[in-house]
């Protein structure tokens, strides 16, 4: 009797969460589903409109150059750099450089314009954390792109 108590009782957690586990699942399946263009028209519309791509306005960050970011910069720092690309150094480093000298920047891929190219003669702002190291080299941790010429 207490065999067949235990089995009952498995039998009815298990009934339970199939039902929980069968209602959620359609709940966030008939959402989506409801939520697409229902056009091929209308899906080629939403694929065409670029990404936003965040705030353009003025910084509140100070305008530097390379090299008096190096030569004064403090950890932590959060400041602009107005220049170049000029080369990809591996991963996330890129070299930066403008009027005063160059210096290595680390850009998530995902901070790049979206629509936009950016190659070794594309003017741009780069706002960020300066990351200020007592060996080794410092660099500056881009967290915003903006193009600013070619």
């Amino acid at each position: 009797m207490k065999r067949f108590y235990q089995i009952s009782c498995i039998a009815a957690l298990l009934a339970g969460s199939a039902v929980a586990v069968a209602q959620n699942g359609a709940a966030t399946t008939a959402a989506p589903a409801a939520a697409q263009p229902a056009t091929p028209a209308a899906n080629a519309a939403l694929a065409a409109k670029p990404a936003p791509s965040g705030y353009t306005g003025p910084s509140g960050a100070p305008l530097m150059s390379a090299k008096d970011l190096l030569a004064k910069g403090k950890d932590d720092q959060y400041v602009r750099l107005k220049g170049k690309l000029t080369s990809h150094k591996g991963d996330e480093d890129y070299e930066f450089t403008d009027a005063s000298g160059k210096m290595t920047v680390e850009i998530d891929s995902d901070r790049f314009p979206q629509g936009v190219t950016v190659d070794h003669n594309t003017l741009v702002e780069l706002t960020g954390e300066f990351d200020k190291e007592m060996f080794g080299e410092s660099k500056l941790d881009v967290e915003q792109i903006k193009v600013v010429g070619n």
